[in-house]
C-alpha cells in the first residue's frame, strides 16, 4: 500500500468537537490502527486528523519557519506510518506518537543547529530600545523575548517546558513520553524554568 500524503495546514483551528473520554479515545485510536494495518488508508488519515494539532503544537516549539514546521510535522506522521506495525497497544497511541514526535524534534534540532541564524543578544536588546513601549508593541516584544529565550535553551529544556507549560501535560505523562523518571522530570522542569528566567532577565538588562 502506498500512502498518499495529505499536507498538513500550517494554521490549525482548535477542534469544536466534544472531547472523548480517555478510554473512548484510546479505543478509537486502536481501532484506527488496526484498520490502517489492514490496508485502510482512510483510517490513517483519521489518525492524522485526530492528533495533528498536538503534533503540530510540539513541533512549533522547534521549527518556527512555516515550511520547516510543515515538513517536521509530516515527518512525524511518516515515521508513524512506517513504524505502525511496532505499536503494541501497551500504552495509548497518543503516548506512542508523542515519543515519535519528541525523537523527530530532537533529530531536527541536531540537523538545524549548525545552520540556525539566531538573533544576537545585542541586536535584540537594541531592537527593544528602538521601539515605542505602548501596550500593543510591548506585548509583541514580550512574545518575541520569550520566543528568543526559548531558542537559547537546550533541546531538553525546550522540550520539558513545551510539554509542561504549553501542552499542559502532567509529570506522569511527560515521564511516559520521554522515558525520564517522574523525579527527573521535576528536576529538569525546575532547572529549565530557572534557565529561562535567567536568559530573559539578562536579556532585559543588556
Amino acid at each position: 500500500m502506498t500512502l498518499t500524503w495529505p499536507a498538513l495546514p500550517c494554521a490549525l483551528a482548535p477542534s469544536k468537537t466534544a472531547r472523548m473520554s480517555d478510554a473512548t479515545a484510546e479505543e478509537a485510536d486502536e481501532s484506527l490502527v488496526r484498520a490502517t494495518l489492514a490496508g485502510d488508508e482512510e483510517a490513517f488519515r483519521q489518525l492524522i486528523t485526530r492528533h495533528k494539532a498536538r503534533v503540530f503544537g510540539t513541533c512549533s516549539r522547534f521549527a518556527r519557519d512555516p515550511q520547516q514546521l510543515d515538513d517536521l510535522s509530516q515527518e512525524v506522521f511518516l515515521r508513524a506510518w512506517r513504524k505502525l506495525a511496532r505499536f503494541r497497544g501497551e500504552a495509548p497511541f497518543e503516548h506512542w506518537l508523542a515519543r515519535l514526535t519528541v525523537t523527530a524534534c530532537y533529530d531536527f534540532v541536531r540537523r538545524e543547529r549548525r545552520h540556525r541564524d539566531a538573533l544576537s543578544l545585542d541586536d535584540f536588546a537594541q531592537d527593544l530600545r528602538d521601539h515605542s513601549t505602548d501596550a500593543a508593541i510591548a506585548a509583541g516584544r514580550a512574545r518575541e523575548l520569550l520566543d528568543w529565550a526559548m531558542r537559547k535553551l537546550s533541546a531538553d529544556e525546550r522540550l520539558i517546558l513545551t510539554l509542561l507549560e504549553i501542552e499542559e501535560r502532567s509529570v506522569r505523562q511527560i515521564s511516559a513520553v520521554t522515558g525520564w523518571s517522574e523525579s527527573n522530570v521535576k528536576v529538569r522542569a525546575f532547572r529549565a524554568r530557572a534557565r529561562l528566567k535567567t536568559i530573559i532577565t539578562d536579556g532585559n538588562e543588556t
